[in-house]
């Protein structure tokens, strides 16, 4: 999944892939939301994600973006 984090008062997003299904994301998401201070989110290559829940704008889940073959025209 591709995951994007809106940042408050920043023109930049938090961009990177999960194997981490949809559903399992946005749970994380509210329980942070909920009691947490901190947003923590792994990508494939196992880095950690960590961002303030005070800062936290938006989160964009996408679908896994197949890659395509030949030449466009």
């Amino acid at each position: 999944m591709d995951i994007r984090i809106g940042i408050a008062n920043s023109a930049r997003e938090i961009s990177f892939e999960t194997s981490q299904s949809p559903e399992d994301i946005e749970k994380t998401v509210s329980q942070a939301l909920e009691s947490e201070k901190y947003l923590k989110l792994t990508d494939e290559r196992g880095r950690l994600y960590i961002v303030p829940v005070a800062s936290f704008s938006y989160l964009e889940i996408g679908a896994e973006e197949t890659r395509r073959v030949g030449f466009v025209a």
